[in-house]
């Protein structure tokens, strides 16, 4: 089924289950930076137990959403998505009872396989069912909408957290889980890939969780390595994940068809993903951190200064579909990290005793701008370069790379910048580090732009063969 108009009744529900659920994901993941220094403060937890806090999450996540994706177009993009809803609540509930640090760490990891389910089936639905004429504009309301619930994160999460509790930043998916339940049950057809074998790569799917824990391992724990082990555990992550390339090429039934990746298009707008969300989940990563422990803001304050996201997303994420339309998407796929990089250079002289209006505001709103323009046009140029019926497969990959994007970004970054220990309850020690450490997105950003330019094309490259 790809006929239903956006415009009607049930092309509506179809967007807003999807919103619903993927806003969902998102909007835990931005609520966590916001509550990471009450978290801390709370579990007597260290500046390694916070990363890893935050990147068990996106490790499940970005190891398994591939399989999310596939399973997704193999067993039915509806089903999948509720099975992962229905876990991501349950999970969000158990990290929301945590006692420690450990627990928590055990819960953010559960969480991420039910983000890795319903995330690409969200998109692949829409794709599946909306009729191509509509797709732009329905892809452009799900990044508009999906955006608004990652931007009001930090400003959902700063109220809960300083007027109730950090817990509640996760129990608050109880509810919103049970609300997309019902909109799916009511309004998604279901759909699947009806040539699809149904078989399950196993090799594929624990190689690509093994590479990435491997790898994240080691850049996190590499104060307590030290240099020479550090390096061997990081080249055994590498290892493991050429070998998962290896496999999934030989394999009857891979997860990711490598014949994807014979599109210029698909493989360019998916490097260009790697380099720009790695900046992304680095910068609000050290941002809500030095807001808070260098600017004394409390947590509430800390998600109010994210505000121009929210707004910027609400009224120009889906005028940036349009336009991408209109123009073809290699200039906003280039102009949006550039214009994101001005901005997190402009966040990069943030420093004690700084007012908002001249320390925050101009950053922050650049930032935003850049993101209405690539974000759009980089979803609609990844799945308009892949057959329909490789949707949830399609999508899967590029959340797949924006996860480890910033799972890799997360783990690295602080000790690149010289973190360690408590450093994130000491303003000095932070506040240093966090310049060095935006100057590095900024520049992350910059070549994310330059890729767009010279690999993105206007005229949409021929899908891969079916």
């Amino acid at each position: 089924m790809s006929g239903i108009v956006l415009s009607s009744r049930t092309g509506r529900g179809i967007v807003t289950a999807a919103v619903l659920g993927s806003g969902m994901a998102m909007l835990d993941g931005t609520v966590v930076n916001v509550a990471l220094v009450r978290i801390g403060a709370d579990l007597h937890a260290s500046l390694t137990d916070l990363q890893w806090i935050t990147n068990g999450y996106l490790l499940t996540m970005a190891a398994l959403i591939l399989l999310g994706g596939s399973l997704g177009d193999r067993y039915g993009r509806r089903r999948v998505f509720l099975v992962g809803v229905v876990w991501f609540a349950v999970a969000s509930a158990a990290c929301g009872l945590a006692q420690t640090p450990g627990q928590l760490i055990v819960a953010r990891v559960v969480q991420g396989i039910g983000a890795a389910l319903l995330t690409p089936g969200s998109l692949a639905m829409i794709e599946a069912s909306i009729r191509p004429l509509d797709r732009a504009k329905a892809i452009g309301s799900w990044s508009g909408l999906g955006g608004i619930a990652s931007a009001a994160g930090p400003f959902v999460g700063g109220w809960l957290v300083q007027y109730a509790s950090w817990r509640w930043a996760f129990l608050l998916n109880i509810p919103l889980g049970a609300l997309t339940v019902w909109m799916t049950l009511a309004s998604v057809p279901e759909t699947r890939d009806e040539e699809a074998v149904h078989g399950f790569d196993t090799a594929g799917a624990v190689l690509a969780t093994l590479a990435l824990a491997v790898t994240t391992y080691g850049l996190v724990q590499s104060e307590a390595l030290g240099m020479f082990r550090t390096v061997g555990v990081i080249v055994a992550g590498l290892l493991v994940g050429a070998l998962f390339v290896v496999v999934e090429d030989r394999t009857r039934h891979p997860m990711v068809p490598p014949s994807l990746f014979a599109s210029r298009q698909f493989s360019g707008a998916n490097l260009m993903t790697l380099l720009t969300y790695a900046a992304l989940g680095a910068v609000m990563f050290f941002l809500t951190l030095q807001l808070q422990t260098v600017l004394r803001y409390g947590p509430l304050a800390a998600g109010l200064s994210t505000l121009p996201l929210t707004v910027l997303m609400l009224f120009l994420a889906s005028r940036g579909g349009a336009l991408a339309t209109r123009i073809g998407p290699r200039i906003p796929m280039t102009v949006g990290p550039l214009v994101c990089g001005v901005g997190v250079a402009l966040l990069a002289g943030l420093g004690a005793g700084d007012s908002y209006w001249l320390g925050v505001f101009p950053g922050i709103t650049v930032f935003g701008l850049g993101l209405c323009l690539l974000v759009a046009p980089l979803t609609a140029t990844v799945l308009g370069a892949a057959p329909d019926r490789y949707a949830g497969v399609a999508s899967g990959v590029n959340n797949a790379v924006a996860r480890a994007g910033s799972l890799l970004a997360v783990a690295a970054l602080p000790a690149i910048v010289g973190l360690s220990g408590a450093d994130y309850q000491r303003p000095v020690a932070f506040s240093r580090a966090y310049g060095t450490a935006m100057w590095i997105c900024a520049a992350l950003l910059a070549v994310g732009g330059a890729i767009s330019w010279a690999l993105i094309r206007d005229d949409r490259a021929a899908a891969p063969p079916t």
